[in-house]
């Protein structure tokens, strides 16, 4: 699903990474730890194909990103999905219209999309804001607006960062359990989190560390937390 071979990037005169090897097998379950600044929100922009490939191969969902021309990208983003820390969901439209979205920019019929777009929306208690503005909704709302968006589309990779920062303690172990849906159908999920809770919820789940823009296998203990 993903090979990365000395993958290093910069901002300027900033080593955001460096040297990175990382694989993950297609089906995988990867918590990607590490304190704040370690590098984790660029590693995932540039498997989205948001940030382009400086130095290394990277490889993600079939897609050679060091190759891959900026007019195909769509292509790689229907197979991998985002939840972003921003959420970028159009605050304007209503909460359907947004998980909607992905589904009608793939030309999938209208009775499918109303289906599975109820369907997200029940499984994270959503189904009651369906036709409200997502201007309306609060912090929490609007993030699971944004994983509905994201899994909607049943991608084979879904990148996550850190979807549960806005969420109590019950919403954060519900929005694991509609990962864990995902991943038994067999979605490759990628998870940036400083959240232990969540991660203990997941016990079989492999985790990896960025520190200083490095990774560690394992959760490598840093000073800054995770």
């Amino acid at each position: 699903m993903i090979t990365i071979s000395k993958m290093s990037y910069t901002f300027g005169k900033q080593l955001a990474l460096k040297d990175v090897n990382f694989c993950m097998k297609q089906g995988e379950f990867v918590f990607l730890c590490g304190p704040s600044g370690a590098g984790k929100t660029t590693f995932m922009r540039i498997l989205h194909g948001a940030l382009p490939v400086q130095r290394g191969k990277v490889d993600v969902a079939g897609y050679d990103l060091n190759t891959l021309p900026e007019r195909r990208k769509h292509l790689l983003r229907r197979d991998v999905s985002v939840v972003f820390q921003d959420f970028k969901i159009l605050t304007n439209q209503t909460v359907f219209a947004n998980v909607a979205l992905p589904l009608k920019v793939r030309g999938i019929p209208r009775h499918i999309i109303e289906k599975r777009v109820r369907a997200v929306l029940r499984s994270l208690h959503l189904d009651h804001k369906a036709m409200s503005p997502c201007e309306e909704l609060s912090g929490g709302e609007q993030q699971r607006v944004a994983v509905a968006r994201a899994v909607v589309v049943k991608p084979k990779l879904l990148l996550a960062d850190e979807p549960t920062g806005n969420l109590d303690y019950e919403l954060s172990m519900r929005m694991m359990d509609i990962f864990q849906q995902f991943h038994k159908f067999g979605t490759s999920i990628m998870i940036a989190t400083h959240n232990r809770e969540i991660m203990e919820r997941m016990s079989g789940a492999r985790v990896v560390t960025l520190h200083d823009g490095v990774m560690h296998e394992g959760c490598v203990e840093t000073g800054g937390g995770l």
